[in-house]
């Protein structure tokens, strides 16, 4: 059964070009043009990724993806034509899985889309339970617990904790940790790598401002402490 993407975008053109190439890769395609019916549809459809303009009429992208993360893992990859880096790491911290700025490649455009789900499936290594210290780790059904109670996590959150907690003590660099989540390594994506790891302390850390779990190796990345 293929599996549905929903792409939201307000311009006609763009939304043409990724559905040609989404349905020559096989994909079903579902569109949106502006956040309100994006909304609806998420919600009607449940389709299995979703990829979401950042300006959009009315209730913007950010907005749309706030609502989204209040009740759905949905993974989402974020069109942005705002150079501003700091528009981007907004949808990040949000719970974007990914971003792509205009103009762009539609094969890199679904490149990445194929990355995410695959994540979503639970590709993430042989080992089907992870335990490190009091995080455990379900890849065949990507849930987590800390301390025994349930966490919830985008699947990039669910994916870079997998990589971090399989080598506790392991010092891994951002790009090692981005080609880990997104199977490549992108220039100019140290800030996301952050954004990332600030959220998943946020819902993992008993003092997100003091971790106890993953530490920051300053100048060089990040590591797991299952102490």
């Amino acid at each position: 059964m293929a599996q549905t993407i929903l792409v939201v975008d307000d311009e006609a053109r763009i939304v043409k070009l990724v559905r040609d190439y989404l349905e020559r890769a096989g994909f079903e395609v579902l569109a949106a043009h502006d956040g309100e019916r994006a909304l609806q549809l998420a919600r009607l459809e449940q389709p299995d990724l979703i990829v979401l303009d950042l300006m959009l009429p009315g209730l913007d992208g950010l907005d749309v993806c706030r609502r989204l993360r209040q009740e759905s893992g949905v993974p989402i990859i974020m069109l942005t034509a705002r150079v501003e880096e700091a528009d981007r790491i907004v949808g990040l911290e949000l719970g974007a899985d990914d971003y792509v700025t205009k103009p762009f490649s539609p094969r890199e455009l679904v490149a990445r889309i194929r990355a995410t789900l695959r994540r979503v499936q639970g590709e993430l290594g042989p080992t089907a339970l992870i335990r490190a210290g009091d995080v455990e780790l379900d890849t065949a059904n990507l849930t987590a617990t800390v301390g025994g109670q349930p966490v919830d996590l985008t699947p990039t959150e669910f994916q870079l904790l997998a990589t971090l907690a399989r080598q506790p003590g392991r010092i891994f660099t951002r790009e090692q940790l981005l080609e880990a989540i997104h199977g490549m390594a992108f220039d100019g994506y140290d800030r996301s790598m952050d954004s990332h790891v600030k959220n998943l302390r946020r819902k993992i850390e008993p003092q997100p401002r003091q971790p106890r779990y993953i530490q920051t190796v300053y100048g060089v990345g990040y590591r797991f402490v299952d102490r």
